[in-house]
Protein backbone atom coordinates (compact mmCIF):
# COMPACT_ATOMS: atom_id res chain seq x y z
CA UNK A 1 0.00 0.00 0.00
CA UNK A 2 2.12 2.69 -1.49
CA UNK A 3 2.25 6.19 0.20
CA UNK A 4 4.92 8.35 -1.70
CA UNK A 5 5.17 11.50 -2.63
CA UNK A 6 7.23 12.55 -5.87
CA UNK A 7 8.63 15.92 -6.20
CA UNK A 8 8.16 17.78 -9.99
CA UNK A 9 9.45 21.13 -8.88
CA UNK A 10 11.16 22.60 -6.02
CA UNK A 11 11.97 26.29 -6.92
CA UNK A 12 9.78 29.25 -6.34
CA UNK A 13 8.94 32.24 -8.82
CA UNK A 14 11.21 31.70 -12.15
CA UNK A 15 12.26 27.78 -12.66
CA UNK A 16 16.39 27.40 -12.81
CA UNK A 17 18.45 25.50 -14.66
CA UNK A 18 18.24 22.49 -11.92
CA UNK A 19 14.91 23.06 -10.17
CA UNK A 20 11.06 23.54 -12.08
CA UNK A 21 8.52 25.38 -10.24
CA UNK A 22 6.04 23.54 -8.03
CA UNK A 23 4.43 20.47 -7.94
CA UNK A 24 4.19 17.57 -6.28
CA UNK A 25 2.46 13.74 -6.87
CA UNK A 26 1.16 12.35 -4.02
CA UNK A 27 0.61 7.86 -4.79
CA UNK A 28 -1.68 6.89 -2.20
CA UNK A 29 -2.68 3.44 -2.97
CA UNK A 30 -2.29 3.76 -6.79
CA UNK A 31 -4.42 6.94 -6.49
CA UNK A 32 -2.43 9.81 -8.04
CA UNK A 33 -3.06 13.48 -6.87
CA UNK A 34 -1.01 15.97 -8.51
CA UNK A 35 -0.58 18.89 -6.34
CA UNK A 36 0.24 22.90 -7.64
CA UNK A 37 0.82 22.62 -11.21
CA UNK A 38 3.86 24.67 -12.24
CA UNK A 39 5.52 25.16 -15.80
CA UNK A 40 6.95 22.38 -17.24
CA UNK A 41 4.82 20.03 -14.83
CA UNK A 42 4.10 17.59 -17.88
CA UNK A 43 7.68 17.09 -18.76
CA UNK A 44 8.44 16.42 -15.22
CA UNK A 45 5.64 13.37 -15.27
CA UNK A 46 7.21 12.02 -18.01
CA UNK A 47 10.40 12.00 -16.94
CA UNK A 48 9.35 10.52 -13.78
CA UNK A 49 7.06 7.93 -15.73
CA UNK A 50 3.72 9.28 -13.98
CA UNK A 51 0.99 8.25 -16.68
CA UNK A 52 -0.88 10.87 -17.42
CA UNK A 53 -4.23 8.73 -17.45
CA UNK A 54 -3.50 8.27 -13.60
CA UNK A 55 -4.24 11.68 -12.79
CA UNK A 56 -7.81 12.75 -12.43
CA UNK A 57 -7.51 15.01 -9.51
CA UNK A 58 -5.31 18.52 -9.48
CA UNK A 59 -5.15 20.32 -6.26
CA UNK A 60 -4.50 24.20 -6.64
CA UNK A 61 -3.10 26.19 -3.96
CA UNK A 62 -3.44 29.82 -5.07
CA UNK A 63 -3.42 31.66 -8.18
CA UNK A 64 -0.09 32.74 -8.83
CA UNK A 65 1.31 31.46 -11.96
CA UNK A 66 4.61 29.37 -11.07
CA UNK A 67 1.68 27.16 -9.20
CA UNK A 68 -0.61 27.07 -12.34
CA UNK A 69 0.43 28.20 -15.52
CA UNK A 70 1.56 24.17 -16.36
CA UNK A 71 -2.36 23.56 -15.84
CA UNK A 72 -2.89 25.04 -19.40
CA UNK A 73 -0.60 22.91 -21.15
CA UNK A 74 -1.55 19.48 -19.28
CA UNK A 75 -5.23 19.97 -19.91
CA UNK A 76 -4.33 21.02 -23.87
CA UNK A 77 -2.10 17.20 -23.93
CA UNK A 78 -4.79 15.76 -21.95
CA UNK A 79 -6.90 16.42 -25.17
CA UNK A 80 -5.09 15.75 -27.70
CA UNK A 81 -4.40 12.45 -25.85
CA UNK A 82 -8.19 12.02 -26.15
CA UNK A 83 -8.30 11.51 -22.55
CA UNK A 84 -12.10 10.62 -21.78
CA UNK A 85 -12.38 10.58 -17.87
CA UNK A 86 -13.51 13.41 -15.64
CA UNK A 87 -10.78 15.48 -14.55
CA UNK A 88 -11.43 17.12 -11.19
CA UNK A 89 -9.78 20.33 -10.47
CA UNK A 90 -10.29 21.81 -6.51
CA UNK A 91 -8.79 25.34 -6.69
CA UNK A 92 -9.55 29.02 -6.04
CA UNK A 93 -13.59 29.50 -7.73
CA UNK A 94 -11.70 32.32 -10.10
CA UNK A 95 -9.34 29.44 -11.92
CA UNK A 96 -12.75 28.13 -13.58
CA UNK A 97 -13.47 31.36 -15.27
CA UNK A 98 -9.77 32.18 -16.36
CA UNK A 99 -9.09 28.16 -17.78
CA UNK A 100 -12.40 27.88 -19.46
CA UNK A 101 -11.16 31.09 -21.47
CA UNK A 102 -8.23 29.38 -22.32
CA UNK A 103 -10.42 26.65 -22.94
CA UNK A 104 -12.89 28.50 -25.38
CA UNK A 105 -10.04 30.22 -27.43
CA UNK A 106 -7.32 27.41 -27.56
CA UNK A 107 -9.38 23.98 -27.52
CA UNK A 108 -12.79 24.63 -28.73
CA UNK A 109 -14.28 21.71 -26.83
CA UNK A 110 -12.40 18.73 -24.81
CA UNK A 111 -13.23 14.98 -24.98
CA UNK A 112 -13.39 14.90 -21.53
CA UNK A 113 -15.04 16.61 -18.83
CA UNK A 114 -13.56 19.23 -16.53
CA UNK A 115 -15.45 19.21 -12.72
CA UNK A 116 -14.22 22.20 -10.84
CA UNK A 117 -14.26 22.02 -6.83
CA UNK A 118 -14.19 25.97 -5.59
CA UNK A 119 -12.35 25.91 -2.23
CA UNK A 120 -13.15 28.26 0.72
CA UNK A 121 -8.94 29.24 1.27
CA UNK A 122 -10.37 30.93 5.02
CA UNK A 123 -11.75 27.09 6.34
CA UNK A 124 -10.47 23.74 6.88
CA UNK A 125 -12.68 21.44 5.64
CA UNK A 126 -12.75 17.95 4.03
CA UNK A 127 -12.64 18.50 -0.06
CA UNK A 128 -12.52 14.64 -1.28
CA UNK A 129 -13.28 11.52 -0.17
CA UNK A 130 -12.70 7.92 -0.76
CA UNK A 131 -12.55 4.46 0.93
CA UNK A 132 -9.19 4.99 1.62
CA UNK A 133 -8.41 8.58 1.80
CA UNK A 134 -9.34 12.06 2.81
CA UNK A 135 -8.21 15.57 1.65
CA UNK A 136 -8.81 18.51 3.27
CA UNK A 137 -7.41 22.13 3.13
CA UNK A 138 -5.44 23.88 5.67
CA UNK A 139 -5.59 27.96 5.73
CA UNK A 140 -2.35 29.77 4.52
CA UNK A 141 -1.01 33.30 5.46
CA UNK A 142 -0.22 34.76 1.52
CA UNK A 143 -0.75 37.70 -0.39
CA UNK A 144 -3.62 36.50 -2.21
CA UNK A 145 -6.30 33.67 -1.09
CA UNK A 146 -3.96 30.26 -0.45
CA UNK A 147 -4.47 26.94 0.76
CA UNK A 148 -2.61 24.00 2.06
CA UNK A 149 -3.85 20.31 1.56
CA UNK A 150 -3.38 17.69 4.26
CA UNK A 151 -3.86 13.95 2.42
CA UNK A 152 -4.79 11.32 5.34
CA UNK A 153 -5.84 7.69 5.13
CA UNK A 154 -8.72 6.52 6.59
CA UNK A 155 -8.58 3.68 9.77
CA UNK A 156 -6.83 0.53 8.44
CA UNK A 157 -8.71 -2.52 9.17
CA UNK A 158 -7.33 -5.24 11.30
CA UNK A 159 -5.58 -7.80 9.20
CA UNK A 160 -6.37 -11.90 9.68
CA UNK A 161 -3.61 -13.79 10.64
CA UNK A 162 -2.31 -16.81 8.40
CA UNK A 163 -4.53 -19.79 7.91
CA UNK A 164 -7.06 -18.73 10.40
CA UNK A 165 -10.16 -19.02 8.06
CA UNK A 166 -8.76 -22.51 6.87
CA UNK A 167 -8.02 -23.50 10.55
CA UNK A 168 -11.60 -22.27 12.00
CA UNK A 169 -13.61 -22.90 8.70
CA UNK A 170 -15.05 -18.97 8.62
CA UNK A 171 -17.69 -18.19 6.61
CA UNK A 172 -17.20 -14.92 4.27
CA UNK A 173 -20.08 -12.99 6.32
CA UNK A 174 -17.96 -13.38 9.05
CA UNK A 175 -14.33 -11.85 7.77
CA UNK A 176 -15.57 -8.22 7.80
CA UNK A 177 -16.67 -8.41 11.39
CA UNK A 178 -13.40 -9.90 12.36
CA UNK A 179 -11.05 -7.40 10.73
CA UNK A 180 -13.35 -4.71 12.34
CA UNK A 181 -12.69 -6.43 16.06
CA UNK A 182 -15.20 -8.90 16.39
CA UNK A 183 -14.80 -12.39 17.85
CA UNK A 184 -15.46 -15.60 16.38
CA UNK A 185 -18.17 -17.09 17.85
CA UNK A 186 -17.81 -21.69 16.77
CA UNK A 187 -21.04 -23.49 16.54
CA UNK A 188 -19.59 -25.68 19.74
CA UNK A 189 -20.00 -22.31 21.67
CA UNK A 190 -16.49 -21.75 22.63
CA UNK A 191 -15.29 -18.33 21.36
CA UNK A 192 -11.96 -17.48 19.62
CA UNK A 193 -10.75 -13.97 20.47
CA UNK A 194 -10.16 -11.40 17.85
CA UNK A 195 -6.77 -11.02 19.10
CA UNK A 196 -5.81 -15.22 18.13
CA UNK A 197 -7.40 -14.60 14.85
CA UNK A 198 -6.29 -11.29 13.85
CA UNK A 199 -2.71 -8.66 13.38
CA UNK A 200 -2.72 -5.55 14.82
CA UNK A 201 -3.76 -2.75 11.81
CA UNK A 202 -1.65 -0.69 10.17
CA UNK A 203 -1.35 3.12 11.20
CA UNK A 204 -2.82 6.12 9.50
CA UNK A 205 -0.32 7.98 7.30
CA UNK A 206 -0.49 11.58 5.95
CA UNK A 207 0.80 14.12 4.42
CA UNK A 208 1.16 17.75 4.27
CA UNK A 209 1.62 20.61 1.97
CA UNK A 210 1.73 24.18 2.71
CA UNK A 211 2.69 26.35 0.11
CA UNK A 212 3.10 29.94 -0.04
CA UNK A 213 2.81 30.73 3.58
CA UNK A 214 3.95 33.08 5.46
CA UNK A 215 4.54 32.21 9.42
CA UNK A 216 1.17 31.22 10.79
CA UNK A 217 0.88 28.99 13.79
CA UNK A 218 -2.89 29.33 13.47
CA UNK A 219 -1.94 25.81 10.90
CA UNK A 220 -0.41 23.78 13.47
CA UNK A 221 -3.29 22.04 14.93
CA UNK A 222 -4.64 21.08 11.45
CA UNK A 223 -1.27 19.24 10.96
CA UNK A 224 -0.36 18.39 14.56
CA UNK A 225 1.25 14.64 14.09
CA UNK A 226 1.37 14.23 10.00
CA UNK A 227 3.72 11.82 9.05
CA UNK A 228 5.22 14.13 6.26
CA UNK A 229 5.25 17.80 6.62
CA UNK A 230 6.19 20.09 3.47
CA UNK A 231 7.18 23.55 3.98
CA UNK A 232 8.22 26.46 2.09
CA UNK A 233 11.39 27.53 3.18
CA UNK A 234 11.53 30.81 0.51
CA UNK A 235 14.67 32.68 2.65
CA UNK A 236 16.92 32.06 5.04
CA UNK A 237 16.56 34.27 8.54
CA UNK A 238 19.00 36.60 6.85
CA UNK A 239 16.11 37.23 4.76
CA UNK A 240 13.36 37.40 7.51
CA UNK A 241 12.22 40.91 6.45
CA UNK A 242 11.67 39.49 2.53
CA UNK A 243 9.93 36.66 4.06
CA UNK A 244 7.48 39.22 6.38
CA UNK A 245 7.57 41.46 3.30
CA UNK A 246 5.96 38.71 0.84
CA UNK A 247 4.06 36.70 2.53
CA UNK A 248 6.41 33.43 2.71
CA UNK A 249 8.54 31.67 5.24
CA UNK A 250 12.23 30.95 6.35
CA UNK A 251 13.73 27.74 7.01
CA UNK A 252 13.90 28.33 10.54
CA UNK A 253 10.39 29.14 10.62
CA UNK A 254 9.28 26.12 8.72
CA UNK A 255 10.97 24.08 10.95
CA UNK A 256 9.87 25.79 14.16
CA UNK A 257 5.99 24.61 12.80
CA UNK A 258 7.20 21.01 12.85
CA UNK A 259 8.54 21.14 15.80
CA UNK A 260 5.31 22.66 17.50
CA UNK A 261 3.06 20.61 15.14
CA UNK A 262 5.10 17.05 16.17
CA UNK A 263 5.74 16.04 13.29
CA UNK A 264 7.42 12.94 11.27
CA UNK A 265 9.34 14.23 9.10
CA UNK A 266 9.86 17.51 7.14
CA UNK A 267 10.20 18.76 3.68
CA UNK A 268 11.74 22.32 2.91
CA UNK A 269 11.00 23.50 -0.50
CA UNK A 270 9.78 26.82 -2.68
CA UNK A 271 13.36 27.97 -2.63
CA UNK A 272 14.31 31.37 -3.84
CA UNK A 273 16.22 30.82 -7.07
CA UNK A 274 19.29 32.65 -5.34
CA UNK A 275 19.97 29.88 -3.35
CA UNK A 276 22.70 28.17 -6.21
CA UNK A 277 22.78 25.54 -2.98
CA UNK A 278 20.13 25.08 -0.26
CA UNK A 279 22.44 23.46 2.52
CA UNK A 280 22.31 26.99 4.15
CA UNK A 281 18.29 26.50 4.61
CA UNK A 282 18.42 23.03 5.31
CA UNK A 283 21.13 23.55 8.55
CA UNK A 284 19.27 26.36 9.62
CA UNK A 285 15.96 24.20 10.03
CA UNK A 286 17.86 21.45 11.62
CA UNK A 287 19.59 24.01 14.26
CA UNK A 288 15.28 23.41 15.23
CA UNK A 289 13.39 20.02 14.13
CA UNK A 290 14.98 17.08 12.77
CA UNK A 291 14.39 15.09 10.62
CA UNK A 292 14.78 17.58 8.04
CA UNK A 293 15.58 17.27 4.29
CA UNK A 294 15.08 19.24 1.33
CA UNK A 295 13.25 19.26 -1.79
CA UNK A 296 14.82 17.65 -5.04
CA UNK A 297 13.30 17.26 -7.92
CA UNK A 298 12.49 14.02 -9.30
CA UNK A 299 13.27 12.68 -5.27
CA UNK A 300 10.39 10.25 -3.68
CA UNK A 301 9.81 10.63 0.11
CA UNK A 302 7.72 7.35 1.34
CA UNK A 303 5.73 6.67 4.56
CA UNK A 304 6.34 2.98 5.25
CA UNK A 305 3.92 0.90 6.69
CA UNK A 306 3.87 0.79 10.28
CA UNK A 307 1.57 -2.14 12.74
CA UNK A 308 0.18 -0.09 15.78
CA UNK A 309 1.16 -1.66 18.58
Amino acid sequence: MTFEVTILGSSSAVPTSKRNLTAHVLNAHERFFLIDCGEGTQLQLRRNKIRFGKINHIFISHLHGDHLFGLFGLVSTFSLLNRQTDLHIYAHSELEKILNQHIEYFERTLPFKIIYHHLNPKRNEIIYEDKKITVETIPLKHRIPTCGFLFKEKTHERNLRKNVVQQYDIPIREIHKIKEGADLHLSNGNIILNADLTLPPYKQRSYAYCTDTAYSEKIVPVIENVDLLFHEATFTEQLSGQAKKTFHSTAKQAATIAKKANVGQLILGHFSARYKDVTPLVEEAREVFIPVFSAEDGEKYAVELERMT
